[in-house]
Formats: C-alpha cells, sequence, structure tokens
C-alpha cells in the first residue's frame, strides 16, 4: 500500500522522508492541499512500469499489422497524406 506524505512534511525534511517511507514494492503519494498531487516509486519499479507499458504498445502494434491495420507509404506520401491543407 502506499505511503502519504504532504508537500510540507516534505518541504521541512527533505528526500530523507521518502527514503524512511519507501521500499522496493512500494510508493509515496505527495499531497498538495489535502489532494493527491504525485508519485515517488524506486527507479526499479519506474522502470519495471515502463517496460509492461512499452510490452504492451508492443502487442497491439502486432496485433494491428496481424489485422492490416497499417499504411504502407513513402515519407513524401505520407507528409501528404496527414498535412491539412
Amino acid at each position: 500500500m502506499a505511503h502519504v506524505i504532504t508537500a510540507n512534511e516534505l518541504k521541512t525534511k527533505g528526500v530523507s522522508v521518502l527514503d524512511s517511507e519507501i521500499n522496493d514494492e512500494t510508493e509515496v503519494i505527495i499531497t498538495v492541499r489535502g489532494k493527491s498531487k504525485y508519485v515517488v516509486l524506486p527507479v526499479e519499479r519506474y522502470n519495471f512500469l515502463r517496460e509492461c507499458e512499452l510490452e504492451a504498445a508492443l502487442s497491439e502494434a502486432k496485433k494491428d499489422i496481424q489485422e492490416g491495420m497499417f499504411v504502407k507509404e513513402s515519407v513524401e506520401e505520407h507528409i501528404k497524406r496527414i498535412t491539412l491543407d
């Protein structure tokens, strides 16, 4: 479960408050004026989430190719197709 700290707490205690609240499996939510505003997580966790995001994009692209949902054209044709005249 995520730990929650306030922006003021971060301001007064510095990043050391993050070290005491965070571990490899959790994130810290920073609130500003009582509302969740930011999430801090270990870089290893961030990298894992990015990999998941990239794997999902690759899977979606492969599916589009299998279903024929793509356009094969030259650069000039592409620019012409996407440019509004």
